[in-house]
């Protein structure tokens, strides 16, 4: 357990906590002084394209990280994940049609109530970059819980003051089990007053991808009330039965400047972070070596097609997905499953790889650290 292993003294914590800030402040792109508000934050999608191909599928399919993560058998789900993206995806329908046809999921669309999509404004333009991301979020989300319904809400912009409008439409609705945020931008100093934005009378659990630049801390992920999402690699075999697992180095993780510990971070015992909120809490494959298959029918840096994609965003909605499925996935249950004898029932503890120069802080250990979190998952039953 990297932190729990360096953190035998108060002396060896303050020095862990030094190297820690360091990192991030030499990392993390800097926020306008004026961070009173969210206007100051720039919102950015966690995705990475690996290439592109106009003659079929490219990346890993369904049945392949089912079998990665042991969800083949897992059900079907049920509930509405809903997925947070900026602008609009007028093929979102189509291009999820395509998706399912080609790994033989059940079609999921508006007439028979498996879709939705839900525009923040009466008028609203597209982007190319996010409509990738949304195809990725959507599509993926889809092939994890095909029983789900999939709420796409489509933010005005991708300014966090629209983001945050478009998580508390999804948070009012009493259908929505689990919410994904496949963005980030950087923390502010009142970042603390937008927790309850993050929490739902009706039970969601919310997740957001931890960042696609190494070491450093983004927001909304290190929300204590958002389970962030890290990366990892997949090393398989030629025929697609994993070898390892290991961190991959783009993904985010650190400490908060400005979130305190949350109590279930306490309680598994993580102390070097120095009485404030550790990320990531989970990981999921992420490198886009190893990414996903992804159909979008529009044009992103001039291809359109099928593209295999990686970057965090390929983790919020699946372990978004991974909710509707178990309907467990909560950061209590998390830590507390972390600390059983039985922990590998749940997690694959990632103990390899690094996401920085920053010493032991940006290397995977045993048990949790800034860089996988607790782990990937092999179940749905948290």
């Amino acid at each position: 357990m990297l932190l729990k292993k360096l953190s035998s003294s108060v002396r060896v914590s303050g020095v862990i906590m030094v190297v820690i800030t360091a990192a991030f402040l030499s990392t993390a792109p800097m926020v306008s002084a004026a961070t009173s508000t969210t206007n100051a934050v720039s919102i950015r999608t966690t995705f990475h394209v690996k290439r592109h191909s106009l003659t079929g599928p490219i990346g890993l399919s369904p049945s392949v990280v089912k079998s990665v993560y042991d969800l083949s058998s897992a059900g079907s789900g049920s509930g509405t994940i809903a997925i947070i993206d900026a602008y609009d995806s007028p093929r979102i329908q189509s291009d999820l049609n395509t998706f399912s046809t080609q790994y033989g999921l059940p079609q999921c669309t508006m007439a028979n109530s498996c879709f939705e999509k839900h525009i923040m404004a009466s008028r609203i333009s597209s982007n190319s970059g996010w409509e990738l991301e949304a195809s990725l979020d959507v599509e993926w989300a889809h092939a994890i819980a095909p029983g789900a319904k999939i709420l796409l809400i489509e933010a005005r912009s991708s300014s966090a003051t629209d983001m945050l409008s478009a998580v508390n439409y999804a948070r009012s609705r009493s259908d929505v089990v689990a919410v994904s945020m496949s963005w980030g931008g950087s923390e502010f100093s009142t970042e603390v007053s937008y927790d309850s934005d993050f929490t739902s009378p009706y039970g969601a659990a919310f997740f957001a991808a931890a960042g696609d630049s190494g070491t450093g801390v983004e927001w909304p992920a290190v929300s204590p009330n958002v389970i962030g999402v890290g990366g990892t690699t997949l090393h398989l075999s030629s025929i697609n039965t994993l070898i390892s697992e290991t961190a991959w180095s783009g993904t985010g993780g650190g400490v908060s400047a400005f979130e305190s510990q949350p109590s279930y971070q306490t309680a598994y015992g993580i102390t070097a972070s120095g009485g404030k909120r550790a990320v990531p809490d989970v990981s999921y494959d992420a490198d886009p070596n190893s990414g996903v298959a992804v159909y979008d029918s529009n044009s992103y840096e001039r291809q359109s097609g099928w593209f295999q994609v990686g970057g965090t965003s390929e983790g919020a909605p699946q372990w978004a997905a991974i909710e509707a499925l178990g309907k467990s996935v909560k950061s209590p249950q998390l830590y507390a499953d972390a600390k059983l004898s039985t922990t590998s029932a749940f997690f694959r503890d990632i103990t390899s790889g690094s996401n920085g120069s920053c010493g032991l802080v940006c290397n995977a250990g045993t048990g949790y650290d800034t860089v996988t979190g607790l782990g990937s998952p092999v179940t749905t039953k948290f």
